[in-house]
């Protein structure tokens, strides 16, 4: 079930919209690729995920979710995977902040009478229901990153990095492609992204990006609380550095990262071939799920 607002939220400082962009490095989903429910025309098979936008674990039970075109998936340890609650919403951004507690965006199930972009959504429950938080039709966002209070975004329509503190208005700091966001817990005033040419950049308290110097090119990357800044190259080689300057090689994946998540003792990433998991700091990687776009 997907919960419409009582009452219509605005956005009061989000900047005009942008042209339209495209990331170089990695290709999404847009509105008209919204998934098909079962049956449709077109339907993909039962558990194929497509295209994997977002990876999380659920602290209460530790329990992987994987965030795709095809819906949100719970996986179980040895592997198989489902969609919950039959939802087939294409799920862009996606982001766990507590037990069963997860914030989202992205494109409806074709059955649901809903606008084509869905804002900002919300979850208590596991990814069971959804309720609209803001920015509902006005804002597809690739990218959400949660760090105490604040919440970083990258709304694709727009092609802006926003910023919010109550969740409901939004301010714009930056429009420019943009692939990943990261925030150190530590730090909440400072985000870190990647461009659609793999150059990370830093925003500090709401100021323009700057380049990050010494930073290599990288698709993915997400802040490990209370450890380092984690990014996958594109040619997939794992890199960690604890001031995003100085960085490491830690190990390799097959290709570029569709999607990264990095808590301590368990690393995730996604790349065209499956999802796949580190125990070790991203040094070896095993194989969680395998798949075909």
């Amino acid at each position: 079930m997907f919960r419409r607002p009582q009452r219509k939220v605005t956005s009061a400082t989000i900047a005009a919209i942008a042209a339209g962009t495209a990331l170089i490095l990695l290709s999404g989903c847009s509105a008209s690729d919204s998934p098909s429910p079962p049956g449709a025309p077109n339907a993909a098979e039962e558990n194929a995920l497509g295209h994997v936008h977002g990876l999380g674990v659920d602290p209460g039970d530790g329990t992987l979710y994987v965030a795709s075109h095809f819906g949100v998936f719970r996986v179980a340890q040895d592997g198989t995977h489902e969609r919950v609650a039959d939802r087939w919403q294409d799920t862009m951004g996606f982001a766990v902040v507590g037990a069963g507690h997860f914030l989202g965006s992205g494109h409806p199930d074709l059955r649901e009478r809903l606008p084509s972009s869905l804002g900002l959504i919300e979850s208590t429950d596991g990814a069971q229901t959804w309720d609209t938080v803001s920015l509902l039709g006005d804002a597809d966002l690739h990218a959400i990153e949660p760090v105490g209070d604040r919440i970083y975004a990258y709304d694709s329509t727009s092609g802006s990095l926003l910023t919010t503190t109550d969740r409901k208005n939004w301010t714009t700091i930056t429009t420019q492609p943009l692939y990943d966001l990261a925030a150190d817990p530590a730090a909440p005033s400072t985000v870190y992204a990647t461009t659609d040419r793999g150059a990370l950049i830093r925003s500090a308290n709401g100021q323009e990006p700057r380049p990050v110097p010494g930073a290599p090119t990288l698709t993915a990357i997400d802040w490990q609380p209370g450890g380092p800044l984690v990014g996958i190259a594109a040619d997939g080689t794992v890199m960690s550095s604890s001031d995003a300057t100085n960085w490491q090689e830690a190990g390799q994946l097959d290709g570029p990262a569709e999607a990264l998540d990095a808590v301590d003792g368990r690393w995730h990433a996604a790349t065209e071939s499956g999802v796949y998991e580190s125990t070790d700091d991203g040094q070896t990687w095993q194989t969680r799920i395998l798949h075909d776009h």
